[in-house]
């Protein structure tokens, strides 16, 4: 394993001259070594670009990598000693399972003995040893991207693990055992593992720091929950969360904020902020809740539609040209459309962004 550093920016043109002509922009980023990262963002925002950077598949047109201290920049695949596995599995048909395992074992010219712990080491966590002595061409699309996720974690002395959407075509419910197994290989063999995905619960459920990633930037490295409860940039909160989180634009008027026409009062972390400067405020669905006309940091909002999905409810309301989106209870009686309810926009759990980017 190896600590991964980037201090780098990409541009596919040979002569960039703004944001928009970068595929990554200037980033400076540590990967731990024994780390689980996701990379998670939308498609396009550079993620891809950056783990082919770390893997040696691509040099970065400007800045450095280095693995544990030493420049790998120029380096290849081989010479970093990175495993990759792609979005799409590749394995050899003609060979078995266990084969498929061993293979890279058999080019690094491992003794057999611990060719065969290994694989069928790999093979109990991936649930395959009954399939070992089974030819690949005959197996499902699932059991052939199992294989390729075990080739990758085979090789017990890699520098890290990289993963491209590894599970783009896998059954739903096998994504979620393969998570739940991934987690469990990593814990078990401490192997750096960095993960590329558009979606955030495979992200949230398989890394330790999620990378956030939008149209070349890194806006927010952080946990899980760390990036749910305070989101660094405003695109972290629309993206992470089901429904994300609520906006409302801000304005400063006297010692005030005014929110949709209705007056708020000014935090401590606003008062310093220039007029003029674009202000907003966050706060999730799970946190916003019915409150009394009288209390303090609540606003008039009218009553759009409720929607039940089940294991909660959607209370969704009108706050002037805002929706906002409040979480509740499965059995909570609800207000019927049409009426006016008073939801509490000001309390501890709410964030405000000067130029989308966390204040306080």
């Amino acid at each position: 394993m190896a600590r991964i550093e980037l201090d780098l920016a990409h541009s596919y043109k040979p002569n960039p001259q703004q944001d928009s002509d970068y595929a990554l922009l200037p980033l400076s980023m540590v990967f731990e070594d024994g780390g689980a990262y996701a990379l998670l963002g939308p498609s396009g925002c550079g993620k891809t670009t950056m783990l082919n950077i770390m893997s040696g598949l691509l040099v970065p047109s400007q800045g450095k990598v280095l693995f544990d201290g030493r420049d790998m920049t120029r380096a290849t695949p081989q010479e970093r000693n990175i495993a990759q596995v792609f979005q799409f599995p590749v394995i050899y048909d003609t060979m078995t399972v266990a084969e498929n395992l061993a293979f890279p074992l058999k080019n690094r010219r491992m003794p057999a003995d611990r060719i065969r712990a290994r694989v069928g080491q790999i093979a109990e966590m991936l649930e395959m040893s009954g399939q070992l002595d089974q030819r690949a061409a005959g197996l499902s699309a699932d059991a052939k991207q199992k294989i390729s996720l075990g080739r990758g974690l085979v090789r017990p002395d890699v520098s890290a693990v990289l993963f491209d959407e590894p599970l783009t075509v896998i059954d739903p419910q096998l994504k979620w055992q393969l998570r739940r197994k991934l987690k469990q290989i990593h814990h078990e063999l401490r192997l750096t593992l960095i993960y590329v995905t558009h979606d955030q619960v495979e992200a949230l459920t398989f890394a330790d720091q999620v990378v956030v990633m939008t149209r070349g930037r890194a806006v927010q490295v952080g946990t899980p929950a760390q990036l749910f409860e305070r989101p660094s940039h405003a695109f972290v909160g629309h993206f992470i969360g089901s429904p994300g989180m609520n906006f409302v634009p801000l304005q400063q008027d006297g010692g005030r904020l005014l929110a949709e026409g209705q007056y708020l009062s000014l935090p401590a972390a606003l008062a310093s902020v220039a007029p003029g400067l674009p202000l907003s405020l966050g706060i999730r669905p799970e946190y916003l809740a019915l409150a009394s006309a009288d209390a303090p940091g609540a606003v008039a909002c009218t009553v759009e539609r409720v929607q039940d999905v089940g294991t909660h409810q959607l209370l969704v309301t009108r706050l002037g040209e805002r929706l906002l989106k409040l979480r509740c209870g499965a059995d909570a009686f609800l207000p019927a459309a049409g009426q006016t309810v008073w939801v509490q926009l000001q309390g501890p759990h709410t964030c405000y962004y000067v130029n989308e980017e966390l204040q306080a």
